[in-house]
């Protein structure tokens, strides 16, 4: 049997991460490669398109030299990317915009809008309320910028960026796969189509839009330049891939009704998986989007930043706290010294609270929401605070399992698939397992780069010697199974109670305190 490597890269907020894998699942090398956010100003965040580019170039060739494969032995490559921000193109396929992030708070007076506007159609639509999403950021582009506007050809994502650019392709072979369009505030998601309503009432040209695909379409075949940049041989085929979460899910096994999954990243995600497209109309709270497995979708919804809370107690509060000195020592030590400090307590009901939506809420929409404590006593220590940083977080999860519930009373959650950075912090697993009455898993697979590797494998139907495995197959064959941490039915009781003040909190603080930046 000929011996068949694919790869898979993911653009995240954090880095590029790309590592390529065997047929059987073995992994065989991983690079990494910071990127780098770029804030010129108030509420803005950006990157540079072609530094992602060249990130996922920069990681492929280094796996191959750390893998040892002859880049002949690489029979396919897909590409997951950060998911509801945008990137503008001009005719050659060449950014004429910033990625415009999906951190980037400026689109907001356009969510308002779009919410005013069309809000319920967006979300009976695509599955998702208008937010810092692609709908609100498109308009903010052609209503702010239309001397930009005016060459922007086409709106892409980072890893339909980056796979145009390894391909060669242009505008007008631009591409979006299915497992986005709940972000794009244009789709008719359940059609798989734009919808022509959405784009006239807000006046956007369906032209500017790129073609809809599946995650295992292929797109093209590694040009000149991107075997030159990558190390991949010329002609090495490319799938569409996918989005990043949709990656984290199909990489943590959830491929039936009831999988759930915690994407414990830079933004916190709670997802399940179900067999049918319910948009949250009443609430608001969950959106939906297509599973990477065919027929499959999965509600979620996540905390803007969520993972970025726990790096800003530990490099800002916690820092603060150790005296002189302190800004010489890693924050990696705070992270374990904070570690411990949370194990050895117990919850109370005089805990105080957490509000964990620093830069705005996400589910529901509210963009000037902020961050809070309350609750507040003098005998609060550092302990106490940082505790309530990772049950903030486990409360919004609390509120998304609610809303999945009340969507779809006949499924049945059977335990929450744990990844991501956050995945190491066994405090914080302990306090979602306890808040969300569900026994949390950690996996043992590869995060999204795994996922990205499924979905290229699963795309290539090369070597006669052995049937395309279907990507349902792949997960579970390639995806392995950690320590569980059950739920305390000691702590349900108080938990109850703390969970219906947190809801109290959420409401007394809704819009507040509503400033936006300019």
């Amino acid at each position: 049997m000929t011996e068949l490597y694919f790869a898979g890269a993911d653009i995240g907020t954090q880095g590029t991460k790309t590592a390529i894998y065997a047929r059987d699942g073995r992994l065989m090398a991983e690079a990494f490669q910071a990127s780098e956010l770029r804030r010129p100003g108030p509420g803005m965040v950006e990157e540079d398109p072609e530094r992602q580019y060249a990130s996922v170039c920069a990681t492929l060739r280094a796996c191959l030299e750390r893998s040892g494969l002859d880049s002949a032995a690489i029979a396919g490559v897909a590409i997951d990317g950060q998911m509801a921000g945008t990137i503008g193109i001009g005719a050659d396929g060449r950014a004429v915009t910033p990625y415009d992030s999906w951190l980037d708070t400026r689109c907001a007076p356009w969510i308002a809008a779009m919410d005013r506007e069309a809000g319920a159609a967006v979300m009976a639509l695509t599955g998702n309320a208008p937010s810092f999403n692609q709908g609100p950021k498109l308009l903010c582009w052609k209503h702010q910028h239309p001397e930009v506007w005016r060459h922007i050809r086409a709106f892409v994502q980072p890893g339909a960026y980056a796979a145009m650019r390894l391909c060669g392709l242009g505008a007008g072979a631009a591409f979006v796969d299915d497992t986005y369009l709940h972000f794009s505030g244009f789709a008719d998601n359940a059609a798989r189509r734009w919808d022509a309503g959405l784009c006239q009432g807000f006046g956007i040209d369906p032209d500017k839009l790129p073609r809809i695909l599946r995650p295992t379409d292929r797109v093209g075949e590694v040009g000149p330049e991107g075997s030159r940049l990558s190390g991949l041989r010329a002609g090495t085929p490319v799938a569409a891939g996918l989005g990043d979460s949709a990656a984290s899910f199909l990489a943590c096994g959830a491929t039936g009704p009831g999988d759930c999954v915690d994407v414990a990243g830079t933004a916190s995600i709670f997802a399940t998986t179900t067999d049918s497209f319910a948009p949250d109309l009443a609430a608001g709270i969950m959106g939906i989007g297509r599973s990477a497995v065919a027929g499959l979708w999965h509600p979620y919804a996540y905390i803007n930043g969520g993972g970025m809370n726990l790096s800003w107690f530990a490099g800002t509060i916690a820092r603060g706290s150790r005296g002189p000195g302190a800004e010489a020592q890693p924050d990696v030590l705070a992270y374990d010294e904070l570690e411990a400090l949370a194990l050895a307590l117990e919850p109370r009901l005089d805990d105080p609270y957490f509000v964990p939506h620093m830069e705005g809420r996400v589910m529901p929409g509210d963009p000037g929401m902020r961050g809070a404590w309350a609750g507040l006593r003098w005998s609060h220590g550092l302990d106490r605070l940082y505790r309530s940083v990772l049950e903030g977080a486990a409360f919004e999860y609390a509120v998304y399992l609610a809303a999945i519930r009340r969507l779809f009373p006949r499924l049945r959650p059977r335990e929450v698939r744990l990844t991501g950075g956050g995945a190491r912090s066994r405090a914080w697993t302990i306090t979602k397992a306890d808040v969300l009455g569900l026994p949390m898993r950690t996996v043992t697979s590869g995060g999204a780069p795994m996922g990205a590797a499924m979905v290229a494998a699963c795309a290539i139907q090369s070597g006669a010697d052995a049937a395309p495995a279907s990507l349902a197959e792949l997960s579970r064959a390639w995806v392995g199974s950690g320590p569980v941490v059950e739920p305390r039915p000691e702590t349900a009781g108080l938990y109850a109670r703390r969970f219906a003040n947190y809801q109290k909190l959420l409401a007394a603080l809704a819009g507040f305190p509503g400033v936006l930046e300019a």
